[in-house]
């Protein structure tokens, strides 16, 4: 054989090989690969004919033709839009819940001991005339609900499939081939239904944990895996999350529209469902076994942040008892993220109409919604609308006005790691970096951090970033929590493993006890950190405080220590005060 037949052949291989790994990361469907097989033997064929009869220009033209036989095959195979299911297979149906819409059956796991109904809508569908309104009553509907697949996630910015699968792969580093997964989630405006977890065969009066997922108020599903209710449901309680709208379908704030409002509101139209949802569980949550006196309200990164607003909003009070909030809170003076004043986000919705040369929201209405789904960066923010929010949630603290009785809450020791991947810092750019954020207290902040080298400039600024955004406001929290005599217990997650480790999020997989039993990533000890910190979110929905037995004692201590979740369990100290104490005075904390 010569050697230009063997360079073909191996060419040829890895080109066939590239192709099905493209297949695959896309979630295209299975005639897809059989299509491709067939094309790779017509290229061969083909090649090999053309290459004996010396005609090689036409052979290099037959590598153009499979490639673009390659790229029709990809678009005519594309995977299809199809609803989640609860559970994989044909799982056993659960028995009828009554609630005051309609019946509900649910499905049951393979083992028999946790129950799901997933599906089941909370309120209208915000579409046509009721895009940014207030959430209303769901319509009742006859016979029994079959709650066994998840709703659309709401109105959201998507990827092709390979683009979340290399996400998946880089930023997770879990990624597991399947011929089950080849099809897309379906996205839509009509997304306010919830989900519940609870114990098998229900119960009475258990306790109640309702979820708000993250991702930035622009991203996110219910049905993540990672924050599954199903092992909390395990340890006794029962767990129900939400769609809610997001970006500028939830968030987007206009005169007109605070006109036309019978509160004259604007701007909080996710926050609104997220209450909606609250009063849907007070009023349905005891015919599944559940306590409507016993809620806890949770949350991470934007999910956290939604809990905060909810903590002082006046009409979330007496929907839930306690909180937590994981990786983000509002509670600062002058909170980093997910928040802006009225005044803001008014102009901000005046500059979209401009955008879109829309004078009035009614023609703002007709637009499609795959149209506007691409504001989702510009309209993402919590906003002081005066019905929602009649202040910053740190002046309502600062005067008593909370929602919950106890908290429990958090962050990473990595927070930042997700956000900065392309933004690192170096000798180059590091003291610009602090010079820009920090002003004329950027002198302070470079003799606590100095640098001398690449990797120390690197490591402070991940520091810095993830203090600025994420720990600091726990800080806050914490404090203003003591001003009102509420019990606040505070951690710090550390725990490395081979997928997310201490990154932003990557706790929620260990609280939640949601580990794959399969999954390599994670060894024993991830799993015994698991069992402990779950065990310590169910105590505290439970009763409001989060020991258990097999946990040292976590105290409600003050801001200046917390527990330590990593490769060991423990009490430990705040690490960033001396940080904290310059961006007290750079915002403006007032301790009295």
């Amino acid at each position: 054989m010569k050697a230009r037949d063997i360079v073909f052949i191996i060419f040829s291989a890895l080109t066939l090989l590239l192709m099905l790994a493209v297949l695959e990361l896309n979630k295209n469907t299975l005639p897809g690969w059989l299509l491709a097989a067939a094309a790779a033997v017509g290229f061969f064929l083909l090649h090999h004919r053309l290459a004996a009869s010396g005609r090689r220009l036409w052979g290099a033209l037959s590598w153009v033709g499979w490639i673009a036989a390659f790229a029709l095959i990809l678009l005519l195979t594309w995977p299809p839009v199809k609803s989640v299911p609860a559970l994989p297979g044909d799982p056993v149906r659960t028995g009828t819940v009554s609630t005051r819409y309609g019946d509900v059956r649910g499905v049951r796991t393979a083992d028999g001991e946790v129950e799901i109904f997933a599906g089941i809508p909370y309120a209208k569908p915000p579409v046509g005339e009721l895009r940014w309104r207030e959430p209303q009553e769901p319509e009742p509907w006859d016979g029994v609900l079959e709650a066994d697949r998840f709703a659309p996630m709401s109105m959201q910015p998507t990827n092709p499939p390979i683009i979340d699968s290399l996400v998946q792969i880089v930023g997770y580093h879990d990624y597991e081939i399947s011929l089950n997964d080849n099809y897309r989630a379906p996205v839509s405006e009509d997304s306010l239904y919830l989900n519940i977890w609870r114990p098998s065969g229900g119960g009475e009066k258990l306790p109640v944990l309702v979820y708000v997922h993250g991702g930035s108020l622009q991203t996110g599903q219910p049905w993540y895996a990672d924050y599954s209710g199903e092992g909390l449901a395990r340890e006794g309680v029962i767990v129900v999350n939400m769609g809610y709208r997001l970006g500028v379908f939830g968030f987007f704030a206009n005169d007109e529209l605070a006109e036309e409002s019978p509160n004259s509101t604007t701007g909080n139209y996710g926050l609104l469902d997220q209450i909606k949802a609250l009063e849907w569980v007070r009023d349905n949550i005891a015919a599944f076994g559940g306590d409507p006196e016993n809620v806890t309200l949770a949350g991470e990164s934007a999910g956290s942040a939604s809990v905060s607003a909810l903590c002082v909003s006046p009409l979330a009070s007496g929907l839930f008892r306690r909180a937590v909030l994981e990786s983000s809170t509002v509670a600062s003076v002058a909170p980093p993220h997910s928040f802006r004043l009225f005044d803001e986000a008014l102009a901000s919705g005046r500059e979209l109409m401009e955008r879109y040369g829309c004078a009035t929201v009614s023609e703002l209405r007709a637009i499609d919604a795959k149209r506007l789904v691409g504001e989702a960066n510009t309209q993402h923010h919590i906003t002081v609308d005066g019905y929602v929010l009649a202040e910053t949630p740190y002046e309502s603290y600062k005067k008593g006005i909370h929602n919950e009785q106890q908290l429990l809450h958090g962050y990473n020791a990595e927070e930042s790691a997700p956000f900065i991947i392309f933004g690192q810092a170096d000798m180059k750019n590091y003291e610009h970096k602090i010079r820009e954020y920090f002003k004329e207290y950027a002198d302070e902040v470079l003799t606590l951090y100095p640098a001398s080298t690449n990797a120390e400039a690197r490591r402070n600024w991940a520091d810095i970033y993830s203090a600025v955004l994420f720990t600091y406001p726990h800080y806050c929290l914490d404090r203003l929590a003591a001003l009102n005599g509420v019990p606040a217990y505070e951690y710090c997650f550390s725990k490395q493993n081979g997928r997310l480790g201490a990154w932003h999020s990557g706790e929620e997989v260990y609280c939640y006890g949601n580990i794959p039993d399969g999954s390599r990533l994670y060894d024993e000890r991830d799993r015994e950190l698991s069992r402990v910190m779950l065990r310590c979110w169910a105590a505290f929905a439970k009763c409001g405080d989060p020991n258990h037995d097999g946990c040292p004692e976590w105290t409600s201590a003050g801001s200046d220590s917390l527990m330590g979740f990593g490769d060991a369990v423990c009490m430990t100290g705040e690490r960033f005060l001396p940080l904290y104490e310059v961006l007290d005075r750079m915002y403006g904390w007032d301790a009295g």
